[in-house]
């Protein structure tokens, strides 16, 4: 273990001692408000010494055994010796499987990980291909919602002449759908011969992937009405007869930035403005974040990338059959299965490969000075 995570460690169990004392004062309900703050710490604080108490027995442990088979082996006695390096061997086992753990727990967590994404595809270079390519990359974000139990719903779809799409935005509904999903914000580039290719050549198409975090009614940002105009329209999707005869669709402008957000998903406008709104909430609050970031410097572009659109984040290659990620090196052969929702292999190595990042910031701010 690093000694700074063992230094974090430490800091924590004393504040958990600290916290023990605060909730046990008499006065600890005086301030419900305070007495809320101080539980939630406590709990999450708590999360974190006790794998850390267990992670000193097992260090404890493991000088026992490693003391017990020196002296077995010096005194010549081999089935002891054995036993313990049995069990040198197991709590070892534990104790990097509880550094891991401990690891991971002390990373900054980001609030937003825990909420419904929106996924919003958009057709880049390659006309009619691209086209295609987005409704793949809309299926492979369905299906993998499928597999994790959530629920997703087209917000607003602008259909292409071959059945694929110029633009998408879908609502994925489901906890932590969002961390999950967040790294698939960038460029995807797919290698293929298009159904509209006579000679059988290889093209590249692309798509571009934004992924959001559905805003916190509580924390959004606050929109003038004023500076919104509401246009209805008929949709242009599926939805039966209903939606050719009523203008149910909406479309939402936020005069000051030009930013555009619809819904055409629901037969009933209101809802449909509802969830325009949402969308439109959840653009305004990602523009905001970038803004902030930029301004405070706060977030270096590192391995994961920043997940501007114009990053080219990942590969399709069709002949080959493989999936390959730029930004951790990692490539898969199983091309098929990655589109039927299969992203779990990827999803892990990115949040990896996140937390790798977060942990080398976290050591190289424990090592400046106070």
């Amino acid at each position: 273990m690093k000694p700074f995570v063992r230094e974090s460690l430490e800091r924590l169990r004393l504040r958990l001692h600290e916290l023990d004392a605060q909730l046990c004062a008499a006065d600890a309900t005086a301030d419900r408000e305070r007495f809320r703050a101080l539980t939630r710490e406590h709990a999450d604080t708590d999360a974190i010494v006790q794998p850390y108490l267990r992670y000193l027995q097992c260090e404890a442990a493991l000088a026992h055994a490693r003391q017990l088979a020196a002296d077995a082996q010096a005194g010549g006695d081999a089935e002891l010796a054995a036993l313990a390096e049995d069990e040198i061997a197991s709590v070892q086992s534990e104790l990097d499987a509880l550094a891991a753990e401990l690891q991971t727990r002390l990373l900054p967590r980001d609030p937003d990980d825990e909420r419904h994404a929106f996924v919003e595809i958009r057709a880049g270079t390659g006309g009619e291909e691209a086209a295609l390519f987005a409704a793949d990359l809309a299926r492979m974000y369905t299906r993998y919602a499928e597999r994790n139990g959530w629920r997703v719903e087209v917000i607003s779809e602008s259909p292409s002449e071959l059945g694929g799409y110029k633009e998408v935005v879908l609502r994925i509904v489901g906890h932590g759908a969002y961390g999950r999903l967040r790294f698939e914000s960038g460029g995807h580039r797919v290698q293929r011969i298009p159904v509209t290719e006579s000679q059988g050549r290889i093209h590249t198409s692309a798509c571009t992937v934004a992924v959001l975090p559905e805003p916190d009614e509580a924390q959004a940002v606050q929109i003038n009405p004023a500076e919104l105009r509401i246009d209805t329209f008929r949709a242009s999707g599926a939805g039966g007869q209903h939606v050719n005869k009523t203008d149910s669709a909406v479309r939402i402008t936020h005069l000051p930035t030009g930013i555009v957000a619809e819904c055409q998903d629901d037969r009933s406008q209101h809802r449909n403005r509802a969830k325009a709104l949402q969308v439109l909430l959840a653009r305004l609050q990602e523009r905001e974040r970038r803004e902030r970031e930029a301004r405070e410097a706060a977030t270096r572009k590192g391995l994961i990338g920043s997940g501007d659109r114009s990053d080219r984040i990942r590969t399709y290659n069709f002949p080959q059959g493989r999936v390959t990620d730029h930004r951790i090196h990692l490539t898969l052969y199983k091309l098929p299965a990655v589109l039927e929702g299969d992203l779990d292999e990827l999803v892990h190595g990115l949040q990896l490969a996140r937390g790798a990042e977060l942990m080398a910031e976290l050591e190289a701010r424990a090592g400046q000075p106070a």
